[in-house]
């Protein structure tokens, strides 16, 4: 059955995973920006000068007291001489000292970010580190993953359950960091001491658990391949643990699974939509970009975040989105939506990062069209395109999908069933799915382990589809209008054009006139339907996202 969400509904449903839409939020609200916006949000000089190349991590979590504390030790490579380095990290978690070759460094707060002054000088092309002391109780997230934090909870037998979810409002919610996407650590090793009979679970590989002596654990990861501030995750609890093989497109992939202690069962049955999810993603995007990295889904105690290599789950163990089908189709109901959703993040958010907040849309408009993709290859194409046109009753046209840049804001949340709809609508444009397939996989190859910037993705797709898209994603992702395919019939004539548009759009549609399927190439002036029948009835392909109206004058 069709449903009309209500704005909350909505909201919800659809920014539930990949989104932390109480800063969507926020921002929605309060549209004039702040000296922290852009402290946050930009290049700022002191970040400018240096590169990121290692973090390690190392913290006590006590979920005792909820709070955190330990060192980072941040690794980086001078690009231009410069003795002034911001690091970010939020209240009320404060930074205790920096030590550099062991002489303590000033610094001073200004917000969330911390100036740090380097004592020693910065040589251009030397490879250097500062160690950062930090601790307190971090921010807790209300409503996970939606507002940021951590997430501190107890399962069924009183044993501690602890997660954090920061999309949006930033890494620096726990830990210190260079908090801005456009920059990611070549390798990070993340070690976390847990009290006695708890597991966490982070990134990567598990290199080693050191036992203490009094009863706590310190769990050592390391990630080999360049990750995302968001994406560095902690769970932790009292985990149990299985794993299988996946014969994948670069050899043997480790799957690892873990869950709470009375969930292995159901666990055991309902991950196996992994294989399947690997299966038709490797299919459409290429090999799985973090091999040697393996792959792990963790239970959390929300519903799921596309941490890398790590990925959180919280849907109950059914199919749909907490059982429910986003598209109203029945299709939805066929996979678990946090498994293959939050999984098209490997792609689309892990492997090609935005660089900007404002470019949101790269990792979710993609990731959303990727459960589209998961249909097409176990179900076929009509039951793909059935589930993404019944998304279309979910976008608002509230705002544009791209939002502000330099500021740490994002655009409208139809960057999920609008962007996958658009980007199901280029599909047709380029009308042949060997080629839309080879593009797809050449743009996590050409842009893998990379961040990316919206003009990038655009004029990759614009070289591949030897087509000028500037309109197309003018209309889609910068305005909020659809674009009206409007017809009408002058004495024996049958005219054309696109309505409701930007200036210059000149997307080519399928059309079928009398039954009979056709390609026009539209513009914003009025064409003449050559051959036409005198009587003609006009419809357009639905896979297009677009409206149809005949003009009255």
């Amino acid at each position: 059955m069709k449903r009309n969400p209500s704005t909350t509904i909505f909201t919800r449903l659809l920014l539930g995973a990949g989104l932390c839409f109480g800063a969507v939020q926020a921002h929605a609200q309060t549209p004039e920006f702040t000296r922290q916006d852009t402290l946050r949000g930009s290049i700022t000089p002191e970040r400018a000068w240096w590169d990121l190349t290692y973090y390690h991590l190392d913290v006590e979590v006590n979920p005792t007291d909820s709070a955190i504390w330990g060192t980072n030790t941040i690794q980086y490579k001078v690009l231009e001489p410069h003795q002034r380095m911001q690091i970010d990290l939020q209240p009320p978690m404060r930074i205790q000292k920096v030590v550099q070759n062991g002489k303590d460094l000033q610094f001073e707060q200004d917000g969330n970010a911390w100036f740090v002054q380097l004592g020693e000088q910065q040589e251009p092309d030397s490879v250097n580190s500062v160690e950062v002391h930090y601790g307190g109780k971090p921010q807790v997230s209300e409503n996970p993953p939606w507002s940021g934090g951590l997430t501190w909870r107890y399962d069924s037998n009183g044993r501690p359950f602890v997660a954090n979810s920061n999309q949006g409002d930033g890494a620096s919610l726990w830990w210190p960091a260079k908090d801005h996407m456009y920059d990611e650590p070549d390798s990070m090793l993340i070690s976390v001491k847990v009290p006695k009979g708890l597991t966490d679970v982070s990134n990567g590989r598990l290199r080693k658990v050191e036992q203490h002596a009094d009863g706590t654990s310190t769990f050592h990861w390391f990630v080999s391949n360049p990750i995302n501030n968001y994406g560095v995750n902690v769970n932790i609890a009292d985990y149990v643990h299985f794993s299988e093989k996946y014969q994948g497109e670069k050899g043997e992939l480790d799957l690892d699974y873990y869950v709470l202690r009375g969930n292995l069962a159901k666990a055991k049955k309902q991950f196996k939509d992994v294989p399947r999810m690997l299966e038709a993603f490797e299919h459409w995007f290429g090999p799985y970009p973090f091999y040697e990295d393996s792959y792990k889904l963790v239970e959390a105690p929300y519903l799921g975040m596309e941490h890398q290599s790590s990925i959180t789950y919280g849907n109950n163990f059914q199919n749909g989105y907490l059982g429910r089908d986003l598209s109203g189709t029945g299709w939805g109901d066929k996979f678990d939506y946090i498994i293959i959703h939050e999984s098209g993040h490997e792609w689309f958010a892990n492997n090609i990062t935005y660089q900007d907040y404002a470019d949101m849309w790269i990792h979710e408009s993609f990731t959303t069209y990727s459960e589209n993709l998961f249909l097409d290859y176990h179900y076929g194409k009509e039951a793909a395109a059935a589930y993404v046109i019944g998304q279309r009753d979910l976008i608002q046209n509230d705002r544009p999908i791209i939002g502000a840049y330099g500021v740490n804001q994002t655009g409208s949340g139809d960057m999920y069933p609008k962007g996958a709809n658009m980007l199901h609508t280029l599909r047709q444009i380029v009308n042949d799915d060997e080629k839309w397939r080879g593009i797809l996989r050449g743009l996590n190859k050409e842009f893998y382990h990379q961040t990316v910037t919206t003009a990038q993705v655009e004029n990759y797709l614009s070289k591949q589809t030897g087509r000028d898209l500037r309109p197309f994603f003018d209309q889609y992702l910068r305005d909020v209008r659809i674009p009206e395919f409007q017809y009408r019939m002058e004495g024996n004539k049958l005219m054309y054009r696109w309505n409701n548009s930007v200036a210059d759009f000149n997307m080519p549609v399928n059309v079928h006139v009398n039954g009979k399927a056709q390609w026009l190439e539209p513009t914003t002036n009025w064409q003449e339907l050559k051959g036409a029948p005198k009587k003609a009835k006009l419809e357009v392909d639905r896979n297009f996202y677009v409206t149809a109206a005949k003009a009255t004058s």
